[in-house]
């Protein structure tokens, strides 16, 4: 509210010609104080005297009538008539003085805002501080004009401060409100309150004059000149311009003041046509909805504009015309976002919690136009309002990113009329613009909520719309949402007791026709069945529709039950016959309601946001049903409820014959199947299996036959728009048969069950794999022994994803295969014996080899097995077995695996071996074979080691610049085998290497090798050594030499012809090494001379670099 410190301007202009000087002699021109004679507030005394005629009167009046009717009514009206009438026209009530403070009332805005709101900051409660404490002074009441200081006391960071705080009301409503404290807010500050608070709680201390107007009436001349020469002295330098101004204006006979009867007095009450209503600072509430839509959702904006929300409801339910006004101001801001238009360039959506506010929006709207007694042209003005911002381009749409496709409020789509293209899209205002056709007048909905007693009543069974049930009940027939909307709107504005009335005949319909449905599918059930029918009955579902339906059920039936009734019965708290309801409870009644709405069938709906609407509503209901103890008479609601969504057919989601994009059960299913499991284990089994069904994900549409689906991957085969929350509903269903199998240890029979359940309609591996770990742990809890069916389902699951992911890319992969190992190893030797059997179905040759079969062989397994020695050796062979056929299968990946695991069995070590070398020269890279060459010398076989490293070698190219090749090791390592081996061996090697390396550094780091006498070779590989030098002038070492000085000719010219003269130095000494490779030849000497001479004629044009070769070569 931005406060000022000037005064309003007055609201009507006041005059008494039908006073005589006679009326006015002898009455007084001062004051009394509010509570003085016949004043009926105020008394300290426990006895207080009957109120009189006249307060009773003029109470009534200051509630009804402006002041200004009650002047023209009467010629002339007592001074005692107007001063009660003054007096009464305050408002007697703290609550709305507490609403318009603070943004819930009382104590509940910390609770609503969900912060830990320090409650002593509240306006309203440093109102009350400031009241209790004496800082209210010089309170006056002038007529309709009350104005005080406020004191607010010094404090550390801030001196005290004196406000002025003036307050016009009329007609026991605050109308204006100024204070000089210069805050800035929507709602009214402290001051304010403590002054209002002065006034309600101490009327006694307040003293009381008549409109200043009746008092300048009073006086003649000489006192009139007297008080404004007086008022004009006290504040000359505020008024004195002002003053002559309207000396001046009323001295003009011409003047526009002159030709106005009477004066304006600030004082003297609203005009006829004032609208009487509340305070509220319009400016202010624009400005702050602004600001919190500026801040995005940030420093808890999102908080905030649902609290001012919740404050629109709270003035609704308080009947107060600023609810809708409020509403309006806020509407004009949101429809005034820049970022609606931003997000409708960009092809965005908005934030979800922004797309929630907008819902909120349109519910409020509903609940306005759907007042039961508004009046027509209030209902004019605001359709014209809604159709204004229902045509702005920017309007955010009903269901989020497309068209709706759902009934509009009056009339229910017929079958195959599910045609988006012909229907525009719904808005967020679509709903209440439809709410404006609807009408309170239907004498049936008036007998509902006025709850008239029928004097007699006609129940016919066949009637579709029949009045009452069997019982007598009274039945309400409309579109279900729309019934809803009238019991929401009926709450929001103040009136409880019809909405519960109408809510009940609500529930009593919706309970006929499901009796009626279930009937209806009795009787045709088998032909229906047999055609394998799966339409759907309702085009939108109760729950996650945007009137929330099944919610305003609920909280209307709750919020009773858990009031001063909650035990009471319906027939104990509503005398009527019509609602006599054989002793159910609230309560009861609410979540019989909540069973209905979660388990109707109920298709899909398209985009994003509306499916995580239907998520989000249906886990709220659910959590709200979590709160209720469950006692004897839920139960029997839970179990009637049970039995009528199994056998329901198409009208419920939990029947025989779902369509096959409906709304899945998972959630609703695992609440029901906890919460029968203690009651009736049966029944909560038949629920929970039968919502474990996804057809969605089923390759064909579910027929009359349902026991053979065929399985395919994770995505909606032709859909469009798709399932975007699809993931999330596989995740419940996952938890439903977790759920299963927790309850289930211990009962083969319906783990049993609960198996075929999961692989039949588990579509995800992921899921599966989470089901099997959960299995599993399970089963080995360690306060009991392990239950082996149990270990049985969790490996049964593992085997199953095993094969699902066999063929597809999963980052889980080799986690999962480790887990299925550690489970079958849980299960038995057999189990680890029959997945190695089976491997080729189950996993890679490199899983079978490198995780399953060594981790079966390791030690550690077999003890955990306990294991003898015939067991293992069975297991070993297994073992074995699986190796040389993952080798054959995949030697490049296999071979050394193999190796490994068959080194203790000489035939099988012997068949692998023989594997590896038919796969030399075909499939097997040079660093495979490396690494098995080397693997052979270190199991003791140098030979087979040396064979393998030729093999190798016939693989491998070194160029010339390749002088960090991972390989050069291996290289080094052949070389020096062959050498420990013997002259042939290195004669053998020697012409491979020339082959296949042709860079010079390697070739010359051999050549040295081979040429000196190295111990820690011979200590390396366990040799003996002659200690004689091999000749470099005779073969092999003769073609290794001239192999290296070739390689070095090459080399320094594929260098020279692109080199640089920051590589010169670089260069010299590659040459340096060159030369020492030269002279290891008997003429070596003369070849590199011939050499550089050579370089130098060549590249005779690079004479820096020319020079810095004969520096150093001559």
């Amino acid at each position: 509210m931005a406060e000022r410190v000037q005064q309003p301007p007055a609201k009507r202009l006041c005059c008494r010609p039908g006073y005589s000087t006679t009326c006015r002699q002898g009455q007084r021109a001062g004051g009394t104080v509010c509570g003085g004679s016949g004043s009926g507030q105020g008394g300290s005394s426990k006895t207080q005297s009957p109120e009189s005629l006249l307060d009773i009167a003029a109470r009534k009046v200051a509630e009804k009538w402006p002041f200004q009717r009650v002047e023209e009514r009467f010629e002339r009206i007592p001074e005692p008539v107007q001063r009660r009438i003054v007096y009464w026209s305050f408002p007697r009530s703290e609550r709305e003085i507490c609403m318009y403070s603070s943004f819930n009332t009382g104590g509940e805005e910390s609770a609503t805002s969900g912060e830990n709101v320090d409650e002593t900051r509240l306006p309203f409660r440093r109102g009350i501080a400031l009241l209790e404490s004496g800082c209210v002074d010089n309170v006056l009441q002038v007529g309709f004009h009350l104005s005080g200081t406020v004191t607010e006391p010094a404090t550390t960071s801030e001196p005290e401060m004196v406000c002025s705080v003036a307050i016009s009301f009329d007609r026991c409503k605050i109308t204006s409100v100024t204070c000089g404290c210069g805050n800035k807010d929507i709602f009214y500050c402290a001051h304010v309150v403590a002054l209002s608070l002065y006034r309600v709680r101490r009327p006694e201390q307040v003293k009381l004059h008549l409109p200043i107007s009746e008092t300048l009436f009073q006086m003649n001349r000489d006192q009139l000149q007297k008080f404004v020469q007086y008022l004009i002295t006290v504040h000359h330098t505020e008024v004195l311009p002002t003053a002559q101004k309207l000396a001046d204006e009323i001295l003009s006979q011409n003047s526009e003041i002159n030709q106005v009867h009477g004066a304006p007095d600030p004082t003297a009450g609203a005009s006829v046509d004032d609208e009487n209503c509340w305070h509220l600072d319009e400016e202010q509430v624009q400005e702050q909805v602004k600001l919190f839509l500026s801040q995005g959702g940030y420093h808890g904006s999102g908080k905030q504009l649902n609290l001012l929300f919740s404050k629109v409801r709270e003035m609704l339910k308080m009947r107060d015309s600023n609810g809708a006004r409020m509403l309006t101001l806020i509407t004009e801001q949101f429809m005034a976002d820049p970022r609606l238009a931003l997000w409708r360039q960009q092809g965005t959506t908005m934030t979800d919690k922004y797309r929630q506010l907008w819902d909120e929006l349109g519910a409020l709207w509903m609940c306005i136009v759907l007042n039961p007694h508004c009046k027509p042209e209030q209902k004019a003005a605001w359709l014209r309002q809604l159709k204004k911002w229902n045509s702005v381009d920017v309007c955010p749409l009903e269901d989020g990113n497309h068209g709706n496709e759902l009934p509009n409020l009056t009339n229910a789509l017929p079958q195959g009329a599910h045609d988006s293209g012909t229907r525009p899209h719904r808005t967020v205002f679509t709903r209440a613009i439809e709410a404006c056709d609807l009408h309170w007048q239907d004498s049936h909905l008036q007998h509902i909520i006025n709850d008239d007693l029928y004097t007699n009543y006609c129940y016919h069974d066949n009637t579709e719309n029949s009045l009452f049930d069997s019982r007598g009940w009274l039945l309400w027939h409309e579109h279900v949402p729309t019934a809803c909307a009238r019991v929401d709107a009926l709450r929001s504005h103040g009136y409880p007791r019809e909405a519960l009335r109408l809510a009940i005949a609500i529930v009593n319909t919706l309970r006929r026709q499901q009796q009626k449905q279930l009937e209806l599918f009795r009787n045709h059930k088998k032909d229906l069945l047999h055609k394998g029918v799966t339409s759907i009955t309702n085009l939108e579902g109760w729950v996650g529709h945007p009137l929330d339906p099944i919610g305003t059920l609920f909280s209307t039936l709750m919020e009773t039950g858990r009031g001063d009734e909650d035990t009471a019965s319906l027939d104990q708290a509503e005398s009527r016959q019509s609602f006599s309801l054989e002793g159910e409870s609230y309560l009861a009644l609410a979540v019989e309601t909540a069973l209905m709405g979660l388990g109707q069938q109920r298709i899909m709906p398209d985009g994003l946001y509306a499916q995580e609407k239907v998520c989000r509503n249906e886990e709220h209901l659910i959590a709200k049903l979590q709160e209720v103890d469950l006692d004897d008479t839920l139960v029997k609601i839970f179990r009637k409820q049970a039995v009528f969504l199994l056998e329901g057919g198409p009208y419920s989601g939990l029947g025989e014959l779902i369509y096959r994009e409906s709304v899945p059960m998972h959630t609703f299913a695992k609440y029901l199947f906890t919460c029968l499991l203690p009651h009736d284990a049966e029944l909560a089994y038949k629920i929970a299996l039968r919502a474990m069904r996804l057809p969605v994900l089923e390759s064909t549409a579910p027929s009359g036959d349902m026991s053979r689906p065929h399985h395919i991957v994770s995505v909606v085969p032709n859909r469009y728009p798709r399932w975007f929350t699809l993931s999330h509903i596989e995740s419940q269903q996952c938890e439903l048969a977790s759920t299963m199998l927790t309850a289930a240890k211990g009962d083969a029979r319906s783990l049993e069950t609960v198996l075929e359940s999961i692989q039949k309609n588990i579509h995800s591996s992921s899921h599966i794999f989470k089901l099997a770990q959960d299995a599993f742990k399970i089963a080995t809890l360690m306060d009991s022994l392990p239950d082996i069916t149990l270990l049985k389902v969790s490996l049964e699951l593992g085997l199953q994803v095993m094969r699902m992911t066999l063929s597809t890319l999963n980052w889980r992969r080799r986690e999962m295969v480790r887990w299925l190992v550690t489970c079958a190893t849980e299960v038995g030797v057999y189990a680890l014996d029959s997945i190695m059997q089976s491997w080729f179905t189950l996993f890679t040759p490199t899983e079978a080899t490198s995780i399953v079969a060594t981790t079966v062989m390791s030690n550690s397994t077999i003890v955990r097995l306990h294991l003898d020695c015939h067991q293992q050796e069975n297991l070993a062979s297994s073992a074995r077995t699986l190796a040389l056929q993952c080798a054959m299968k995949d030697p490049q990946n296999c071979a050394l695996s193999a190796l490994t695991l068959c080194e203790k069995d000489h035939i099988a070590f012997e068949t692998a071996y023989q594997i590896v070398l038919d796969a030399a020269t075909t499939g097997m890279s040079y660093t495979q074979l490396f690494t098995i060459a080397r693997y052979m010398e270190h199991r003791g076989y140098p030979m087979r080691a040396y064979k393998l490293a030729t093999l190798a070698m016939a693989h491998l190219n070194l160029s010339y610049n390749q002088d960090t090749h991972p390989a050069i090791n291996d290289v080094l390592w052949a070389c020096a085998l062959s050498h420990s081996l013997g002259k042939n061996e290195l004669a053998a090697i020697i012409p491979l290497v020339v082959k296949s390396v042709k860079c010079a550094t390697v070739l010359s780091d051999i050549l040295r090798r081979c040429t000196l006498t190295t111990p820690g070779m011979v200590a390396l590989h366990s040799r003996r050594n002659s200690g004689k030098l091999m000749s470099l002038d005779k073969a092999p070492l003769r073609q290794l030499l001239d192999a290296t000085i070739g390689a070095y000719i090459n080399t320094t010219h594929s260098r020279l012809t692109h080199i640089s003269p920051r590589h010169y130095s670089e260069f010299i000494e590659f040459l340096s090494k060159a030369r020492e490779t030269f002279l290891m030849a008997h003429d070596g000497h003369i070849q590199f001379t011939q050499f550089i001479d050579n370089l130098k004629q060549i590249y005779k044009g690079k004479k820096k670099l020319m020079m810095l070769v004969r520096e150093r070569f001559g």
